[in-house]
C-alpha cells in the first residue's frame, strides 16, 4: 500500500514536471533578437590568448587600502594629503598624487592645491562600487570632501578637474579642454547615486544640471568648439582641437539628472546633446564622452521611444577619429603588438604605432555594458570586446607583464602591484636603449609632464583609480573564457530592479555555465527572449550557444511575464525587455 501511494506520489510529481516544463517551452515572448555586429570587434579573436582575467574586486580593494592609507610605508609614500585652502566650500578636502612621486603635488608644492577631481572622484566611485564605504573611512567623509571640486568661486557653477585655476595650467587642463570639465560631472552624478544623500551633493547636482541646461540652448545644436566657458555661457576656440563629442557628456549628466529629479527640461536637453552629438558628419572621439552619448542614445530609444543610430556613435567609438581636426587617431586598439593581444584596450591607434592608456581602457564598460539591456542586439559584440580587453587590461601593471616588456622593472614591486603604468606602448619613445626593438612597453608619461619628475611617476594613480568598475562589474564563471559581467552596476539612476548579468561564449561549441543562488530564481535571457531555467534554489547550469551571448535577468521564482507593446513585463510593472 505503502508502495502504490509513493509510485502514485512520483507520478505526479514527474506529470507536473513535465506540466511545468512544456508550459515553459509554449510560452512566447517573441523572436530572438538578431545580433549587430561592430566591425572592429570582429577583428578581435573570440577568445584571447594567453588568455588571464585578474581578480578585480581584490585589485580594486588593495588599491584602495594602498592610496588612502595615511601612514604608507612603502617606498612611495604617502599618496594622499589634506588641503585647508576652503576652495569653493568652507571645508578641507583631499588630494591624491595623479602619479608616483609627482614633484607638481603635495602638501607642500603649489599650497597643495594640484590635484585632479578625475583622479579622486574615479578612485571613490571605483571603491563604492566594490562596498567601501567612502564616507566613513579612517574618520573622513571623503565624499563630502570632494565637494570642493563645485567650482563656484570662479563663476562657472560645475564640477571642475581643480578647485582653483592657479593651479589649472599645471596639467590636467582648466576651462581649455572641454572633456576636462565635462565628464568630473559625470563622476560626481555617478558617485552620488553610489553614495546617497550626502550633504550638499543634491544642490551641486542639480546646479550642474541647470548649467548644462543653459549651455546646450545657446549651444543650440553646434557643439564646434574646443571648450565652453560656463561662466559667459559661450563657447570657446583655442589650440585644442574641437571636441565635440562634449555634447556626449552634456547628454548623459542630464539623463542622469532627469531620472534624478523628472524635470522634463532635463530630457529634453539630453535629447538635443543626442542629436547635436550624431549631426556630425564624422568621430570626434577622444577620452569617454562619446560612449556616454552612445548609452544615453541606446536609454532614449528603450524608454523614450527615439530611433537615434546607436551604431554609428558605436562605430565612431570603436573606428576612431580620423580627421586631423580632431583628436586624430583616437579610438578603440585592435591586433598584437609583438607576442601580446592588445585588443580592446582604448587610447591612440597612431601615435608611435600606438598608445593605450589603463584609464581609458577601463571607464568606456560604464556605458557599455550597461547598454545592451536596452539595445539587447550588441550583447554579442559588447561581450567579446570586454572579454578581450578585461584580458589586456593586466598588461598595464609590472607584475603581470614580464620585466622585458616594462620601463622599469627594477621598480616593479614599488607599490606592490596597486597602481599600474599609465599606458601601454607598442614601441618606446623615450630611446631607452635596452628597449630598441621591443614591442609592447609598459610606459608612462610622468617623467615629461614637469622638470625632476622622476622615473616613478610612470606609475600613475589617475589611471589605477576607476579599476573598481572592472572590480564590481567582472567575474569569471566555471568556464574559461565566458565572463559574468554584471549589467547594474553603472547604470546609474536607471531602474534596477533586477540583477542582469551579459554573458559571452567565445567557443565554437555549446558550453554549460554554473550560475549560484541561494533564493528561488527563474533565469530569463532578453536576447533569446525565453527562460532558461525556471525556480532554482541553488548551483545549477544554463546553456549557452557556441560563439553567442545571453543577457539574464535574474528574476524571484515564479515572477509574470508579459508581453505589452513589445515590451516584457515582470509583474506587471518593471520593464525587463526593451524590443
Amino acid at each position: 500500500m505503502k508502495m502504490k501511494k509513493t509510485k502514485y506520489l512520483l507520478g505526479l510529481f514527474v506529470l507536473a514536471a513535465f506540466v511545468s516544463c512544456s508550459s515553459t517551452k509554449n510560452e512566447s515572448f517573441g523572436e530572438k533578437v538578431a545580433q549587430v555586429s561592430i566591425a572592429r570587434v570582429d577583428s578581435m579573436p573570440n577568445m584571447p590568448s594567453p588568455y588571464k582575467i585578474l581578480d578585480w574586486e581584490t585589485k580594486s580593494k588593495s588599491f584602495d587600502s594602498f592610496v588612502f592609507d595615511w601612514n604608507n610605508k612603502s617606498d612611495v609614500g604617502n599618496l594622499i594629503w589634506l588641503d585647508d585652502s576652503r576652495r569653493n566650500v568652507d571645508q578641507t578636502t583631499f588630494g591624491l598624487y595623479t602619479a608616483v612621486k609627482d614633484v607638481r603635488q603635495g602638501k607642500d608644492v603649489n599650497n597643495g592645491e594640484f590635484h585632479e577631481s578625475l583622479n579622486s572622484l574615479a578612485a571613490l566611485l571605483g571603491a563604492g562600487l566594490v562596498g567601501i564605504d567612502k564616507t566613513n573611512q579612517d574618520g573622513y567623509n571623503y565624499v563630502k570632501m570632494i565637494q570642493n571640486y563645485f567650482n563656484t568661486d570662479n563663476g562657472w557653477n560645475i564640477v571642475m578637474n581643480n578647485t582653483t585655476p592657479s593651479v589649472g595650467m599645471l596639467g590636467g587642463g582648466y576651462g581649455r579642454d572641454w572633456w576636462y570639465d565635462v565628464f568630473p560631472n559625470a563622476l560626481f552624478y555617478a558617485v552620488s547615486d553610489v553614495f546617497p544623500n550626502v550633504e550638499g551633493a543634491e544642490k551641486i547636482q542639480r546646479t550642474v544640471a541647470e548649467q548644462f541646461v543653459k549651455a546646450d540652448s545657446i549651444l543650440n545644436g553646434n557643439y564646434d568648439y574646443s571648450y565652453f566657458d560656463y561662466a559667459q555661457m559661450k563657447g570657446m576656440v583655442n589650440h585644442i582641437p574641437l571636441q565635440q563629442d562634449a555634447a556626449g557628456g552634456h547628454a548623459y549628466v542630464l539623463l542622469c539628472a532627469y531620472l534624478k529629479f523628472g524635470d522634463p527640461r532635463y530630457l529634453k536637453h539630453a535629447k538635443s546633446a543626442v542629436e547635436a552629438l550624431l549631426a556630425q558628419k564624422e568621430s570626434r572621439f577622444y577620452e569617454i564622452l562619446l560612449p556616454l552619448g552612445a548609452y544615453t542614445a541606446a536609454y532614449l530609444n528603450a524608454t523614450e521611444g527615439t530611433n537615434y543610430d546607436v551604431q554609428k556613435l558605436l562605430n565612431w567609438t570603436f573606428d576612431g577619429c580620423t580627421n586631423p581636426d580632431g583628436r586624430y587617431g583616437w579610438g578603440i586598439i585592435v591586433g598584437k603588438w609583438g607576442d601580446y593581444e592588445v585588443n580592446g584596450l582604448q587610447g591612440s591607434i597612431t601615435d608611435g604605432g600606438g598608445y593605450a592608456f589603463g584609464m581609458n581602457s577601463i571607464k568606456p564598460a560604464w556605458p557599455f555594458v550597461p547598454m545592451v539591456k536596452y539595445q539587447p542586439q550588441y550583447a554579442k559584440a559588447i561581450g567579446k570586446w570586454m572579454l578581450n580587453n578585461v584580458n589586456a587590461c593586466r598588461l598595464f601593471f609590472p607584475q603581470d607583464i614580464d620585466d622585458k616588456h616594462q620601463w622599469a622593472p627594477e621598480l616593479k614591486n614599488l607599490t606592490d602591484n596597486n597602481i599600474s603604468y599609465e599606458g601601454l606602448r607598442k614601441a618606446d619613445d623615450y630611446g631607452k636603449p635596452e628597449l630598441k626593438g621591443v614591442s609592447p612597453v609598459a610606459i608612462g608619461d610622468g617623467p615629461k609632464w614637469a622638470k625632476g619628475n622622476p622615473t616613478e611617476s610612470m606609475f600613475s594613480v589617475y589611471s589605477s583609480s576607476p579599476m573598481g568598475i572592472f572590480g564590481a562589474m567582472v567575474r569569471e564563471t566555471n568556464v574559461e573564457g565566458i565572463l559574468q559581467l554584471n549589467c547594474n552596476v553603472t547604470d546609474f539612476y536607471a531602474e534596477r530592479q533586477f540583477p542582469t548579468y551579459l554573458y559571452y561564449n567565445p567557443h565554437n561549441e555549446e558550453k554549460a555555465v554554473r550560475f549560484e543562488t541561494k533564493q528561488p530564481v527563474d533565469l530569463f535571457d532578453i536576447v533569446a527572449k525565453e527562460y532558461v531555467s525556471k525556480n532554482i534554489s541553488s548551483a545549477s547550469d544554463f546553456k549557452i550557444g557556441a560563439n553567442d551571448a545571453r543577457v539574464l535577468v535574474i528574476l524571484p521564482a515564479g515572477t509574470k511575464l508579459a508581453v505589452e507593446n513589445g515590451k516584457i513585463i515582470a509583474d506587471g510593472k518593471y520593464t525587463i525587455s526593451y524590443q
